[in-house]
Formats: structure tokens, sequence, C-alpha cells
């Protein structure tokens, strides 16, 4: 019996990440259009918002757009419940009960993923800046070159909306259109590892260390 209960348990804890990751899949590739339209043009309209006024005044106007309706909803039922002589309670009731606490365990797993990961990302910072492999710190130049470029173009929430834009785009394009993106895509691939063979070639001290 016990066991059966821990089983249980340990299910609902395996499960519940990956609804959430079925959920972000869903919402990517607009499974369902109503759910998706709402988050991504409630986050444009946000990251939109920004480009006009500060982020302090941005959450102030949205928490008082949502007090607003709350507040006028509590009064206009209780007036209602007064009028109707009725005993419904709290119109919120039923959202004032729900457990809303991030469980524990869930927490304590992404955090030591965060973790790890952002240790992996510092040692692989210090393997480009010190220049453990040439070709790999070369790389890392010329995209820190071209960002100079985005830098001038973009700023960085400008960046922000384009990259929301596209991560609710580029999932449905590629899912539709995935063998001629792969295509080119390889295509591409192959000819900047042309360009970096000739040049390894030709500068002998670019070449990687033998593993």
């Amino acid at each position: 019996m016990c066991e059966g209960m821990e089983n249980n348990g340990v299910d609902k804890q395996e499960s519940a990440p990956k609804h959430w990751r079925n959920h972000v899949v869903d919402l990517l590739y607009w499974r369902d259009v109503k759910s998706t339209g709402v988050v991504f043009g409630a986050a444009l309209l946000l990251l939109l918002s920004l480009t006009l006024c500060s982020i302090v005044s941005v959450c102030s106007y949205i928490g008082l757009a949502l007090l607003s309706v709350t507040i006028c909803f509590r009064i206009y039922k209780g007036i209602l419940q007064a009028i109707q002589k009725s005993d419904e309670g709290h119109p919120f009731k039923v959202y004032l009960d729900r457990d809303v606490a991030l469980p524990e365990d869930i927490v304590h797993k992404y955090s030591d993923v965060a973790l790890a990961r952002m240790n992996k990302t510092i040692c692989e910072l210090r393997r480009l800046f010190l220049v453990e492999d040439l070709v790999d710190s070369i790389k890392f130049a010329v995209l820190m070159w071209i960002l100079t470029y985005v830098g001038g173009l973009f700023n960085g929430l400008t960046l922000i909306i384009l990259g929301l834009i596209s991560v609710f785009s580029c999932p449905i394009i590629y899912e539709k259109h995935q063998v001629q993106v792969d295509h080119y895509v390889a295509l591409v691939n192959d000819q900047f590892q042309s360009i970096v063979g000739k040049i390894q070639a030709k500068v002998p001290g670019l070449k990687r260390k033998a593993e």
C-alpha cells in the first residue's frame, strides 16, 4: 500500500514537468490558437509597452488595471448578494483556496539544472577567453564582432521583441517547411565548414589539437 502511494507520488512529480513541457510545445506550435494568441498577444503588448514607459510604470499600470477589475467585480457581487439576500460567499473563494505555492522538489530540481548550466557556461567562457582552442576563440571573436553591428542597429528590448516573434513563428514555419529548411541549413553548414577547413589548411596555427 505504502509503496503504491509512493509510486503515485513519484509519477505525479515526474509527470508535472512533462505536462508543462507539452503545454509549452502546444503554445509554440499553435495547437490551441486561442491560448497561443492570448499568451503571444499579452507578451508582445507588455514588451511594446516597455518601449514607451519604464518597467515600473508598466507594472504599476498592469497592477492597477487588475485591481480595478477585481475590486469592481467584488463590489458588484457583494451588492448583488445583498439584493438577492443570498449567501454565496466570496466570489474569488475558489481561487483563494487553491494552493499556489511552488513545489520544493521541482524548485530544487530546476535550481540544480540552472546551476549546472551556469557552471558549464562559466567554464566555456574561460576556455574561449583564455584561448584554449584558437579556432573556437576566433569564432567567438567573430560572433562578438557581428554582435557589435547588431547592437548598433537594435537595442536589447527590440531584440527581445524580435526573439519573441521568432519563438512563436519559427516552430510553425519549420514544421510546415521542414524538408526545405533542413536542406538549406545543411548547404550553409557545409559551405561554412568548407571555408573553415580552407582557412585552417592555409594557417598552420589554426589547426586543432589532435584529441
